[in-house]
């Protein structure tokens, strides 16, 4: 682009950032595409050596923070799209129960949306904070791996206070849930590009879903586009494929939890369920204080026993105060609930990965593994991933970090 294109462009008022905004709406699929490739990359790049692991994971970093980024433009997009009345993205399908609890607060509070981006944000690039500390000395950084859990704790007890008293999810943010094929259709009729004008380039990311969009979630294969009635303007969707029937009926079938508002999707917890709702906020910090408190004795069991017991306790004051206030007991939850609790107790197994059950049980155990698959062919393949990976979980705390 010439120096006087460039000056148009710029006097005429179109900022950069809607034209990339429009870019990446019309090529949603594409750009999908290239995420995963570019995560598969940073997969597979080894980590062992000194240089690459810095530059593969400032690459991850760079492609999570990217794609948060997106997800901003891509729920711009649909909402601009679904607000059209002359527009309807095909193939729609309900919101998950997480997209639809995460949406509502992003609208309701800009703390929430502001806080939950923190929280999001150093998730995505703590570990490439601990690499860059490290190369100044261990002491800088534990110190950065403690400033960076106090602040994550500080963030979700504020998310803690703002929700009322309901429990976190993870992420504290709604997911890409838009089918590509359909914001490509979209834009090419030219109903997205005049929102991404009017939206000024200046849209947070996790801030562009609304409740416009909330019937617009992947399909694995989008009917054709809506038939539109001459007389009327109004649009009629396509019926499924014969292969999507069973999928596209269940799509349509509302449960008493669909009609829920999103704020009751979650029950507010008080007295033993809030507190074991900040211990399990807090334990990050807790287990990161004492790894740096016994960090001249790797195998010590202390640091590990103090972090496990504090997220079982607060396991198990949750569950126990789950049981006694909502009706129904356990059995009673909703299914956000269900859900959340079975991430946190498949959480629980990366306690396998850390302190000292790495040191003395899995990673030897490890070890010999990798020895063993040595020199075997193809298999041996898989034996050099792990051992890239042992390297991560060698020296660096965020590798097997779950909140």
């Amino acid at each position: 682009m010439s120096s006087s294109a460039v000056a148009k462009s710029t006097s005429s008022g179109i900022p950069i950032l809607n034209i990339y905004g429009d870019f990446i709406t019309k090529n949603a699929s594409a750009v999908s595409q290239i995420e995963s490739a570019m995560r598969a990359l940073t997969y597979v790049v080894p980590a062992r050596f000194k240089d690459v692991e810095l530059a593969s994971e400032s690459l991850h970093s760079g492609v999570q923070l990217l794609s948060l980024y997106h997800d901003s433009l891509l729920g711009h997009a649909a909402a601009a799209a679904a607000t059209n009345s002359s527009t309807t993205l095909p193939g729609g399908a309900k919101p998950t129960p997480h997209n639809r609890y995460t949406k509502f607060w992003t609208q309701k509070s800009p703390m929430y949306k502001r806080l939950a981006l923190v929280v999001t944000m150093i998730q995505y690039t703590e570990l490439l904070w601990e690499m860059t500390a490290r190369r100044r000395g261990e002491a800088i950084r534990w110190k950065v791996v403690i400033v960076l859990e106090v602040v994550k704790a500080m963030c979700r007890l504020g998310l803690l206070k703002l929700t009322n008293g309901r429990p976190l999810l993870t992420p504290p943010l709604p997911e890409r849930e838009i089918d590509p094929a359909s914001l490509e259709t979209a834009a090419s009729s030219g109903n997205i590009s005049s929102a991404s004008s009017q939206r000024g380039g200046s849209s947070l990311p996790g801030s562009g879903y609304s409740s416009a969009d909330e019937s617009s979630s992947p399909c694995p294969s989008p009917p054709p586009e809506p038939w539109k009635m001459p007389r009327t303007g109004l649009s009629l969707p396509s019926l499924p494929s014969s292969a999507n029937i069973s999928q596209y009926l269940l799509s349509k079938v509302l449960t008493a939890e669909d009609i829920k508002p999103p704020i009751q999707l979650l029950h507010r917890v008080q007295g033993m369920g809030y507190v074991a709702e900040v211990l399990h906020i807090l334990r990050p910090v807790i287990y990161a204080i004492a790894m740096r408190r016994w960090a001249h004795d790797k195998k010590s069991w202390r640091p590990w026993l103090l972090g496990l017991s504090v997220e079982y306790a607060a396991r198990t004051l949750a569950k126990k105060d789950l049981a006694e206030t909502v009706p129904g007991g356990l059995k009673g939850l909703t299914a956000l609930e269900r859900e959340e609790l079975k991430r946190r107790a498949v959480a629980i197994g990366w306690w396998g990965m850390r302190g000292a059950f790495y040191e003395n049980v899995t990673g030897p155990w490890l070890r010999s593994v990798v020895a063993r698959l040595e020199g075997k062919p193809v298999i041996s393949m898989l034996g050099g991933l792990v051992e890239d990976y042992q390297y991560l979980w060698d020296n660096y705390y965020f590798s097997t970090a779950t909140l």
